[in-house]
């Protein structure tokens, strides 16, 4: 079956199709920098390469814009919707009700809505890409596979915050951590690569949005995004770790409503805040050009990881590898240097010429004598995606 993997981002949407169960790609691609004038849309097949500027205002533009490129008589890969048996949707908040990959309904997307308070720049995106998806796609059957799924593991320790007991038993305020899919997948291409039974990872997801996952014996046991993802890492536009009484002087001090606060920690602060870009590639161009700013931007934000790596390695009592991986991860020399500059006591020590490399598979990093593996691995969060859609459909 051709199956149809929309993962949209809070200011980007990736997809690919697929055809499984023998794992072709069709075609793939990705509209990235969304709601920015100088929006950028990438469309590739074995036979085509389109890149393009353009407009794109929101997540139902760029979804549009990809189904006419997938229907178009020139560089399209199908000739009919219908040929769509599956799309498959990356769901970012599903709280305590969805531990595993679901069949879209009403009730589903109703709760899809309900959560979107718990992930403001996702879940709408995410919703608005069923719709369309229902639209453009009638005759297939629409999955969502949840990023908070992964982190059912995470124990109560960890998940639970000093607050109210009623407050975490009634209303379900907890950790539930975010981009599951990807730290799922590149954790286990990890412990294969490494051959270990018992493993101990951290997996570093870093994009315009930022998170890291300690995972133990292939399951998640701590996240640094939490209740929401907001917390933890400097991100494009989120603020990461912050001290809740700067919301209170903001609001009784300040004059800010709340919402007002609310945009200002998820879509004016991280790197945007810190440097007046968003994206990460346009201010590793002013350092080079000698922005303190951004000089200052990218230590915070490395300095914030290091600090999590510590944490983490002592939560799983040692640390066998750390993977970078998602566009940051994967593309940013400078960014894997400066986390791992320094971190020789904990036995990480990066292999400067092979961090200037470029791999398609597994990129082992480190040097010979490093005791912690430093690994680059490929998110492939659109397989995974596609792979979990048609065991539930195939299963059925």
């Amino acid at each position: 079956m051709k199956i149809l993997v929309i993962n949209s981002g809070s200011s980007s949407i990736k997809f690919q199709l697929l055809q499984l169960p023998e794992e072709t790609l069709l075609c793939k691609g990705m509209a990235d920098r969304i709601g920015v004038n100088n929006s950028q849309l990438e469309y590739k097949t074995q036979a085509a390469q389109i890149k393009e500027t353009l407009a794109l205002n929101n997540h139902q533009q760029g979804l549009q814009k990809i189904a006419e490129l997938l229907l178009d008589p020139k560089v399209g890969v199908i000739q009919d919707k219908s040929e769509i048996a599956v799309v498959g949707h990356r769901v970012v908040q599903g709280g305590s009700l969805f531990a595993e990959t679901t069949l879209i309904n009403d009730r589903v997307k109703q709760e899809i809505q309900a959560f979107a308070d718990l992930a403001p720049l996702h879940n709408l995106p995410n919703y608005a890409g069923i719709v369309v998806a229902e639209q453009l796609f009638p005759g297939a059957q629409q999955v969502a596979v949840f990023d908070t799924a992964f982190h059912q593991s995470i124990p109560e320790v960890a998940n639970q915050y000093a607050l109210p007991k009623k407050l975490y038993t009634e209303h379900g305020i907890q950790v539930y951590g975010f981009h599951g899919v990807s730290h799922q997948y590149v954790s286990q291409q990890a412990i294969q690569y490494l051959g270990l039974k018992q493993s101990k990872i951290i997996t570093l997801h870093l994009g315009n949005g930022c998170s890291m996952t300690a995972v133990k014996d292939g399951q998640s046991i701590d996240h640094s995004m939490g209740f929401t993802p907001s917390t933890g890492l400097i991100m494009g536009s989120r603020s990461g770790d912050l001290d809740p009484g700067i919301i209170f002087h903001l609001v009784d001090k300040l004059g800010y409503t709340l919402d007002e606060v609310n945009n200002l920690v998820n879509k004016q602060s991280g790197l945007l805040g810190l440097t007046g870009y968003r994206d990460l590639r346009d201010i590793e161009a002013q350092v080079g050009q000698g922005n303190r700013d951004c000089q200052l931007a990218i230590e915070l934000s490395a300095y914030r990881i290091k600090k999590y790596i510590g944490a983490y390695t002592a939560a799983m009592n040692g640390l066998d590898a750390i993977v970078f991986t998602a566009g940051i991860g994967e593309n940013s020399q400078l960014m894997r240097a400066s986390v791992c500059t320094d971190m020789d006591y904990y036995g990480i020590e990066l292999d400067q010429d092979k961090n200037q490399q470029k791999s398609e598979g597994v990129q082992e990093i480190s040097s010979g004598t490093s005791a912690v593996k430093v690994l680059v691995i490929p998110t492939k969060e659109e397989l995974e995606i596609a792979k979990q859609a048609y065991a539930l459909i195939y299963n059925d």
